[in-house]
């Protein structure tokens, strides 16, 4: 048996320039702005922990670490991924495969997303060859096309265990 679940976030980036960092897929990537956000503003993670529960039919990041809990303060989203993998695996599943969109006018991300798919791939226990991001703009249409934030959407691929999967 196969399970697809579909996962979307967005964040909008802070008015006050600095010397921020932005973490994407798990990567530190320096830029002028910061994500707003509760955690860490990784709304790569945050799309694909999405996609994972909404496979699982297991509602959605929100509900699992809401952002009104202040132990999720400024929390790595990668240790919200690696405790959505346990359930999956405690649900008799194990990720076929996932891909993500970036949606981006700023800042360009082609340099970081052979890095994210590694933070990933580790993350979700699977081979690189399973996971794939991709990074667009909007053409400088809408708010992400303004620069003001940035969207993602991922798709995931879940299979019963033990079922053989080209790694």
């Amino acid at each position: 048996m196969i399970r697809i679940g579909h996962g979307y976030d967005i964040h909008r980036f802070a008015e006050e320039k600095t010397d921020a960092t932005l973490i994407l897929g798990g990567v530190s990537i320096p830029y002028e702005k910061r994500l707003l956000a509760h955690s860490d503003g990784d709304l790569v993670i945050h799309a694909l922990c999405d996609a994972l529960l909404g496979a699982l039919a297991l509602g959605d990041i929100g509900q699992h670490f809401p952002d009104t809990d202040v132990q999720y303060k400024n929390t790595n989203s990668r240790l919200f991924l690696r405790n959505i993998m346990q359930l999956v695996k405690e649900n008799g599943y194990q990720v076929g495969n996932a891909d993500i969109s970036i949606i981006a006018q700023a800042p360009k991300l082609a340099h970081y997303k052979s890095k994210m798919c590694e933070n990933l791939a580790e993350d979700l226990e699977v081979s690189i060859k399973q996971v794939n991001v991709k990074a667009t703009t909007h053409e400088n249409l809408d708010a992400i096309g303004q620069k003001l934030g940035i969207a993602a959407h991922a798709v995931v691929l879940l299979m019963v265990k033990n079922e053989n999967i080209v790694k």
